[in-house]
């Protein structure tokens, strides 16, 4: 079997997923105050600045853009010498406090990552609501997480791999599927 990747999402497919997206935001929220924008690091940060640029383009408004790191949160990494920093939960509580927050991802997978986001906001403080948004839902959750704002399902096996490539990381705009190698 070929662990070639495939291309099911290109630079074009990505911006028209993002506009969409960005449409939807607007239209569930009736606009765009009291919301916040959050992306988790790494790629949901890049998705979530570019939202903000297409939300001011139709609305002629900023919307407050800010990156989270979820590390300290994971179930699935070691937590020693990774305490939660008081400081960011202080800075989060100002900026998501009674706000709809709208989270940002580029994978959908097993829900982890969005659960440790999910505690990391409300550690913080109390958000009036938090929605999500991912460009890529592939499916195969382990906790009841559903997204609000999906850029494209794609139907996937766990022995598969989708990988999100941002021009701001990766230097191209794409998404690729692929068979993971086996281990021998």
């Amino acid at each position: 079997m070929s662990n070639e990747a495939h291309v099911i999402m290109d630079e074009i497919g990505i911006r028209r997923a993002l506009t969409r997206i960005a449409h939807e935001i607007l239209e569930k929220n009736k606009g765009i105050d009291d919301c916040i924008l959050v992306g988790i690091r790494t790629r949901g940060v890049y998705l979530a600045e570019r939202i903000a640029v297409k939300i001011e383009e139709i609305e002629g408004k900023k919307v407050p853009c800010i990156d989270l790191d979820v590390t300290p949160y994971r179930d699935d990494r070691s937590t020693e010498g990774n305490k939660k920093n008081e400081v960011i939960q202080k800075q989060l509580k100002e900026v998501t406090h009674n706000k709809k927050v709208i989270l940002f991802d580029d994978v959908l997978y097993t829900g982890r990552t969005i659960r440790a986001a999910m505690d990391a906001l409300m550690d913080s403080g109390r958000p009036e609501m938090i929605q999500l948004a991912v460009l890529a839902d592939r499916g195969h959750r382990e906790l009841p997480i559903r997204p609000d704002f999906i850029g494209k399902n794609i139907p996937s096996s766990r022995s598969e791999l989708i990988d999100v490539a941002l021009k701001e990381v990766d230097g191209v705009d794409q998404v690729t599927i692929q068979n993971r190698r086996e281990e021998g």
